[in-house]
């Protein structure tokens, strides 16, 4: 019944809906639940990227006994059995962000684990797993810098570990990945053109990931570079015309290396100047002009009107 567990007829009609390419909020409408259920339940129970009612059954009826209250007499719930549940948890949520899911129950056991960190055998007896699922996830962990590796005392493993600034670095990573995304979604609409659809969802998409990147990159020096930026575009607007770095740094009683810096920020965050953008104006000079992005065509199209 709506509310209660899913069944699995619920899950079959899930599975056939999704081959139908019903979305989620439809799928959650016809079976009267939120939106959240289907996709955790899409996402954890899915194998290269199709959903498996059968599967999901089975793990719902072994996640329902496992959690069931011990009866008078039973003993208690294995504290091993706990933690491999919070891993199962906390790793289908990872995955349903992109993260594979084997490598994300071998992340999760690192991050719950001691200073210590864990042994590939630790890794394989905690998850029940094969050892070349265990050095795949471990391989794939390093590739993204969040693992490290150091020697096991007293033996001759190794030990695999999460360092304590491992969100740090992560963020670092995504903020320059998101802001090389709306870098080259803004060079796309110079491609297409701002009036086509292609160049519509180049904006758009430049839009969120330049916003997201500069939301995310909250550094000091990232501070003090973005004011000079502004200061800079403040410059050219009442310039009217286009400078050079050189001329920039002279007129505002700037070191150059400051003033290529300010212009340099405004390239690598151009939403610092939202809704200019600069402009390479050609023999080594710089403008600002209105982001092609900041208006649809019909908006662009109105204002025109009035021309």
């Amino acid at each position: 019944m709506p509310g209660g567990r899913l069944t699995l007829d619920d899950r079959r009609r899930i599975a056939g809906w999704l081959d139908s390419g019903l979305g989620y909020a439809e799928i959650g409408r016809r079976l009267g639940r939120p939106t959240s259920t289907i996709s955790r339940e899409v996402a954890r129970n899915s194998t290269s990227g199709e959903y498996r009612p059968g599967h999901a059954q089975e793990a719902a009826v072994h996640r329902a006994r496992r959690r069931r209250p011990p009866r008078p007499g039973e003993p208690p719930e294995e504290p091993a059995e706990v933690v491999r549940g919070f891993v199962d948890e906390f790793a289908a949520l990872l995955a349903a962000t992109g993260l594979p899911r084997m490598t994300a129950r071998v992340f999760v056991c690192l991050l719950t684990a001691d200073a210590g960190g864990l042994t590939a055998a630790d890794l394989v007896a905690l998850l029940r797993v094969s050892p070349a699922s265990v050095s795949k996830s471990i391989g794939s962990l390093e590739a993204m810098e969040l693992v490290g590796r150091r020697p096991d005392p007293g033996g001759r493993r190794e030990r695999y570990t999460i360092d304590d600034d491992v969100w740090l670095r992560a963020w670092q990573a995504d903020t320059g990945a998101h802001g090389r995304i709306a870098a080259v979604a803004r060079r796309g609409i110079g491609i297409f053109g701002p009036d086509t659809t292609a160049g519509s969802r180049l904006a758009s998409m430049g839009r969120f990931f330049g916003r997201l990147s500069e939301q995310m990159d909250g550094s000091t020096l990232a501070e003090e570079a973005g004011y000079d930026a502004l200061t800079v575009v403040a410059a050219l607007v009442h310039a009217r015309r286009p400078l050079a770095v050189a001329e920039l740094a002279a007129a505002l009683c700037w070191p150059r290396d400051r003033a290529v810096a300010a212009v340099d920020a405004l390239r690598r965050r151009p939403a610092i100047a939202d809704p200019l953008a600069l402009h390479d104006a050609g023999s080594g000079t710089v403008t600002v002009t209105a982001r092609p992005d900041r208006l649809s065509p019909v908006q662009r199209e109105g204002i025109a009107g009035f021309a």
